[in-house]
This record gives structure tokens, sequence and C-alpha cells, in this order.
């Protein structure tokens, strides 16, 4: 998908995520037997959780984390006394890349006017970015996640936590502490 001007203004005339996910479901043409993902939680929720791209499992049920990723995110969570229903997670780009591989710039830049507006109408106190795609997408695309983890950043009056994305862990056990961590923070300055 390119999103033209003619969705761009359809974008500014959406006021509530009802309408947002159906004009990204109506622009995102998943792959047969996929859907495309675009987020679920409190529509005016306090914490925004945003990874990069669906997964097999999310693809396949239409619902961010609920893969492996998604059940260690579950874990350290709760662990943070942060409660997963009571956040609103999403991805950068709603449609999971062919072959499961890192979406292309192209492609995250296609679904940010989508991601962008739905910050707008949920309005959260915090953001956390999980992995380099968010951070790159939401700060900056020359951000690098390895130097800002784990630093409060703020954008647009909201506080935003870069931290790794859960599936990280798994290639690299040393970022599980860091990521517990970078949760429990989020943790304190919700309550």
């Amino acid at each position: 998908m390119t999103v033209g001007t003619a969705v761009l203004t359809d974008l500014q005339a959406v006021r509530d995520l009802e309408a947002l996910r159906d004009l990204c479901l109506r622009e995102f043409s998943p792959a047969p037997g996929e859907q495309a993902v675009f987020g679920e939680g409190p529509a005016h929720a306090r914490l925004l959780l945003i990874g990069e791209a669906p997964g097999k499992q999310e693809a396949e049920s239409g619902r961010p984390f609920v893969g492996n990723a998604g059940r260690l995110l579950n874990k350290y969570l709760q662990e943070a006394s942060i409660r997963r229903e009571e956040a609103y997670l999403t991805n950068v780009v709603k449609i999971r890349p062919p072959g499961n591989r890192t979406p292309r710039i192209s492609e995250v830049k296609d679904a940010l006017p989508v991601l962008l507006r739905q910050i707008e109408l949920v309005g959260p106190r915090i953001i956390v970015c999980l992995g380099s795609v968010a951070v790159q997408a939401v700060l900056d695309p020359k951000a690098k996640i390895t130097e800002i983890r784990g630093q409060w950043q703020e954008k647009d009056g909201i506080r935003v936590m870069p931290t790794y994305h859960p599936s990280a862990v798994f290639r690299d056990e040393d970022k599980r502490d860091l990521l517990k961590q970078d949760l429990r923070e989020v943790g304190a300055a919700l309550r």
C-alpha cells in the first residue's frame, strides 16, 4: 500500500479507532490466509505499546503479540505490575512482511500515517517502543536502540520509553534484564 493524498485526507476525517481500523483494513492487503493486525486495547489507554509488525500467529489471529514474543511480553508486563488489558498494543506495520522479515523502510513509511493517527486517537500518557523499527518510526529514523534504550524520550508531549522487542531476548539473553528493567520503570511511571 502506498498512502496517497485521498487516504491522508480520510485519516484526518477519522474520529475514532473503529473508523481508523476500517480504513486500515481497506488499505492494507495481507497475504492469503492472513489478516491485517490493527491493534487492541482500551480506546483511551494510558499506555501504548508499539512493536514492528505482526508475526505468523498474529497474522493468523488478527491480534497483536499473541505468539512467543507476546507471551514473554505478557509475563514481563505482569512482573512490572502492568495489566495487558489496560494497555493498547499495536505494531508500526499492520501486515506480516513476507518470510517474517524486518519491515522495509518503504513499508514503514506507508504504514506510518495510520500509526500516527492511532497514537492521536488513543492519546496515551506513555508509549513503549519495542525494538528499533518502532523507535525509528516514532522518534527518529536515525535513532539507534542500543544508544537510547531505557532513556525516557518525549514525542508531542508524550513520554516514550525505547526498549528491546521481546523477540530480541530469544536471540540475546543479555537483553532480558534490560527489557524487564525498562518495563518496571514504565510501570512505576504509570503509578
